[in-house]
C-alpha cells in the first residue's frame, strides 16, 4: 500500500469514526434536553419490580442511546436515597440490553433513511421550539450515524483483499485477548461503547476482521462500557458506587469468561447468525440478555456482598445534607449545569446562615457539641466551594458562550465569599467565643446588645440574600448591596460607641475590647460575602456603575 493512500485511508476512518461518535452523542443529547424529566420520573417509580426496573433500564438506555448515560442518572437516585442498590444494579442490567437493542436497530440498512430523516430532522430543529425541537435533533442524529457506518464501508472497501490488512487481521483472529483489550480501551477513549460496536461490527461485515476478532472486541466494549461508569461515578456516595462496580463485575467478568469460551469453542458464533455482520451482533445482544436473565434473580445478593466488601465509611454523613446539586449528567449542557451549581450555591448559603445563627449564642454560653457543629459545617462548606469550583471548571472545558462563561465566573466569585462567610464565622468568631469563656470575660450590657443588634442586621441581609438567589430579582439585589453601606456605617457608629465607653473606663469593654471590635468586623465580613450575590445581577440590569449603585 503506497503512502499517499494510506494517509487518505486513515483519515477518511478517523473522520468517519469521529462522525460516528458525535452522531451518538448527538441523539443523546437531544434525549437528555427534551425529555431527561420525564425519562427522571419514570426511572423513580420503577422501583416496586426489578423485572420492571430492568425494562425500565432497558427503556432508558435505547432513547439515551447509551448504558453509561443511564448509569448515571441510576447513580443520582441511589446515592440521594430514591432507590435501592439492588434495584439500581437491575436498572443497569437492562441498560445494558438496552444498549444491545440500540446496535440492532442501528445497523438497519434502508437508502431511504437517510434522507428522509434528514428532511423530517432538519425541518423540525428549524421550525419547532421546545421539547418538539429536540426531536428534530434527535433524527439528525440518526441519519448520521447511518452516513458514519456507510463512509466506513466506502473507506474499508479496498482494505477487504490487502496483503497487509489479512495478516495483522488474521494475528487479532488468532489472539483474542488483544483483540478484548483494544475493544476494551477503544470503548474506553470514544466513551460510547454503542459507537465501538457499530465500528467492529462494519469493519466485520466488510470482511476486515475476522468473526472470533470482532466478537472479543465487541466482549472488551462491554468492559469499557463498565469501567466508563466507573469513572463517571468515582466521587458518588458509596451506595452508587457498589451497584456501578456490581455491574462492572458482572459485565466485565461475563465478558471476559464469554471471550475465553469463543477462543475455545469459534463454532459457537455460526449459530448466531448467516454473516459475520450478523453473527458479532447478535452475540452483543445474546451476551447482555444472558447476562441479564441469569443475574436478576441475585441483585440482592450481589448487593449484600458487595455491601461487607465495600462498607459505609463512618465518618460519612448519610442524611439529606449529603445530597448535592451538582448534577455530572448536566455537564454537557452547560445552561442546565450552571442552574446545578446556582442550586448548590443556595445550599451553601443556607448552610452558612445556620452557622451565623448558632454562633451567636456561643459569646453568652459556650458548647462544645455546638462549637463542633459549627466546625463541622465549615469542612463541609469548604468540600462544596471545592466541587463548585471543580465542576465550573469540568464545564467549561469545552468551551462556554460569552454569556454562560460570564456566569460560570460569577458562581465562582459567589462561591469564594459564601467560603469566605463560613471563615470569619468558624474562624474567628467562635475563637472569640472560645476566648470569652476561656478567660472569664463578660461584655458590658450596651456591648453585647449592640453585638446581638448588628448580628441580627447581618442575618435579615443573609436571608434577603438568598432570596436574590433564588428569585435573580434587580429590585431585591438593590436592596441587597444598598443594605452593604448602611451595615458599613452602622459597623462604624458601633466602633466609635465602644471607644467612648473605654474612654469611661468601662471595665468589661476594657477587658473584651478587641474581642468586641473583632466580633463586628467578622460580621460586617459575613454581610459582605453575602452582598456580593447581588452584584452580577445589578452590572446585567444597569443599575450598578463600577464602583458604586446608580
Amino acid at each position: 500500500m503506497d503512502e499517499p493512500y494510506l494517509i487518505l485511508f486513515l483519515l477518511n476512518i478517523a473522520g468517519a469514526a469521529a462522525l460516528l461518535i458525535w452522531s451518538v452523542r448527538l441523539v443523546r443529547t437531544g434525549v437528555e434536553r427534551g425529555f431527561a424529566a420525564p425519562l427522571r420520573f419514570w426511572m423513580r417509580h420503577s422501583a416496586n419490580n426489578r423485572v420492571i426496573a430492568a425494562a425500565t433500564g432497558m427503556g432508558a438506555a435505547v432513547f439515551l442511546q447509551s448504558s453509561t448515560a443511564v448509569a448515571v442518572l441510576v447513580s443520582n437516585f441511589v446515592g440521594k436515597g430514591g432507590l435501592a442498590t439492588a434495584v439500581g444494579l437491575a436498572m443497569l442490567l437492562g441498560a445494558d440490553v438496552g444498549s444491545a437493542v440500540v446496535t440492532q436497530i442501528l445497523m438497519v440498512r434502508q437508502p431511504f433513511l437517510i434522507p428522509l430523516l434528514l428532511l423530517i430532522g432538519v425541518t423540525t430543529f428549524l421550525r419547532a421550539e421546545g421539547n418538539t425541537r429536540q426531536i428534530g435533533r434527535i433524527l439528525i442524529g440518526l441519519a448520521l450515524i447511518f452516513v458514519s457506518l456507510d463512509m466506513i464501508r466506502s473507506a474499508t472497501g479496498p482494505m477487504v483483499a490487502h496483503p497487509a490488512t489479512e495478516t495483522v487481521m488474521a494475528y487479532l483472529g488468532r489472539d483474542l485477548l488483544t483483540a478484548f483489550i483494544i475493544g476494551a480501551i477503544f470503548a474506553w477513549v470514544v466513551h460510547s461503547s454503542v459507537a465501538a460496536v457499530l465500528l467492529f461490527v462494519t469493519l466485520a461485515g466488510q470482511g476486515i476482521l475476522p468473526v472470533p476478532a470482532t466478537a472479543a472486541m465487541i466482549l472488551g466494549a462491554n468492559l469499557g462500557g463498565g469501567v466508563i461508569a466507573y469513572v463517571l461515578t468515582l466521587s458518588a456516595p458509596i451506595a452508587s458506587r457498589r451497584m456501578v462496580v456490581a455491574n462492572l463485575v458482572l459485565r466485565g467478568g461475563g465478558a471476559a469468561l464469554v471471550t475465553f469460551s469463543v477462543d475455545a469453542m469459534p463454532d459457537l458464533l455460526d449459530r448466531l447468525g448467516a454473516t459475520p455482520a450478523r453473527q458479532s451482533i447478535n452475540l452483543h445482544l445474546v451476551f447482555n440478555l444472558a447476562l441479564a436473565l441469569v443475574a436478576l434473580p441475585f441483585v440482592g445478593g450481589v448487593t449484600a456482598i458487595l455491601t461487607r466488601l465495600m462498607p459505609d465509611n463512618p465518618d460519612d454523613d448519610n442524611s439529606l445534607v449529603a445530597v448535592t446539586a451538582l448534577d455530572p449528567s448536566a455537564l454537557n449542557r452547560p445552561q442546565r449545569g450552571l442552574d446545578c451549581a446556582a442550586r448548590e450555591l443556595l445550599v451553601m448559603g443556607q448552610k452558612v446562615e445556620q452557622m451565623l445563627i448558632a454562633v451567636e449564642p456561643l459569646y453568652d454560653t459556650w458548647n462544645e457539641a455546638s462549637a463542633k457543629v459549627i466546625r463541622d459545617q465549615d469542612e463541609t462548606i469548604k468540600k462544596m466551594h471545592l466541587d463548585i469550583k471543580l465542576y465550573l471548571a469540568r464545564l467549561g472545558k469545552t468551551g462556554l458562550e460569552e454569556d454562560l462563561g460570564r456566569r460560570s465566573m460569577e458562581l465562582a466569585s459567589i462561591s469564594s465569599s459564601l467560603d469566605s462567610a463560613s471563615d470569619a464565622i468558624a474562624r474567628i468568631m467562635l475563637d472569640l467565643a472560645k476566648r470569652l469563656d476561656a478567660d472569664k470575660l463578660q461584655f458590658s450590657e450596651q456591648g453585647r446588645a449592640e453585638i446581638g443588634d448588628f448580628s441580627d442586621r447581618v442575618q435579615s441581609n443573609v436571608q434577603l440574600a438568598l432570596n436574590v438567589m433564588m428569585n435573580q430579582n434587580p429590585a431585591e439585589a438593590r436592596e441587597l448591596v444598598s443594605a452593604k453601606e448602611k451595615v458599613r456605617k452602622v459597623e462604624q457608629k458601633l466602633q466609635r460607641n465602644h471607644i467612648v465607653r473605654l474612654r469611661e473606663g468601662l471595665v468589661e469593654s476594657i477587658e473584651t475590647s478587641n474581642i468586641h471590635q473583632e466580633t463586628l468586623r467578622a460580621l460586617k465580613q459575613v454581610n459582605t460575602a453575602f452582598s456580593m450575590v447581588g452584584y452580577p445581577i445589578l452590572l446585567k440590569s444597569g443599575d450598578l456603575l463600577k464602583s458604586r449603585l446608580v
